[in-house]
């Protein structure tokens, strides 16, 4: 197998590894939080500082953005073909990977008596730009693998986008002024439905990495 081969391969397993071991993160560091509640709380609240897990989830995501960011630059190497949006793509998981990842993991989503501490603020907009980001991911790859290429993946890039900016929005009541509305109590559930809807398209795009190197 040839070099760029191999890195491609490697780089859409660090996306499985990546994708596989943010959700089972999420879940087991969620059972050392005393009192914390899987779909009511933020996945970003294992990583404040009143967390007995901080540290550990913390340095997990830094884990977990070098890995994207590896992600994309494989992801760029085997799409270059199309240059113009593999290129647009790649940039988009990197940046995905600097602010889900490095973003979450060096800025702690802290409060105080007036809202947000100015880590909170850094750790909110660097997730927020990593967010829309991948939001728009879905539309470049549809350049990217055409419907000509392969009509089922230019199908599921459509439901992607659509529920990705469906959960998207439910997440958004949060801000609601009213804290006790049903979507504002379900916060964590929407986020985890957006994430695992993201993770279930990078793995898709990663699976396709690597069958398009076993077919060369």
């Amino acid at each position: 197998m040839k070099k760029r081969s191999i890195l491609i391969v490697l780089s859409a397993a660090s996306c499985i590894i990546a994708c596989a071991g943010d959700i089972g993160a999420q879940f087991a560091f969620g059972t050392f939080f005393p009192g914390y509640n899987q779909l009511k709380d933020t996945v970003s609240r294992l990583g404040s500082s009143i967390s007995p897990v901080s540290a550990e989830i913390s340095q997990w995501w830094i884990i977990l953005g070098v890995l994207f960011i590896f992600f994309g630059i494989g992801f760029y190497k085997a799409f270059q073909k199309q240059e113009r949006y593999a290129k647009l793509a790649s940039v988009i998981i990197v940046i995905y990977g600097i602010g889900e990842g490095f973003g979450s993991g060096a800025f702690k989503a802290d409060h105080d008596a007036n809202g947000l501490t100015a880590s909170g603020i850094y750790h909110e907009i660097l997730g927020g730009i990593g967010v829309i980001a991948i939001l728009l991911l879905p539309l470049v790859m549809r350049k990217v693998i055409t419907r000509n290429e392969n009509p089922a993946f230019y199908r599921l890039s459509q439901i992607i986008f659509i529920s990705g900016l469906f959960f998207t929005l439910l997440f958004l009541f949060r801000y609601l002024p009213d804290v006790n509305n049903f979507f504002s109590i379900y916060k964590g559930l929407w986020q985890r439905l957006f994430i695992l809807n993201t993770y279930v398209y990078f793995l898709s795009i990663a699976f396709y990495m690597i069958r398009k190197q076993k077919s060369v």
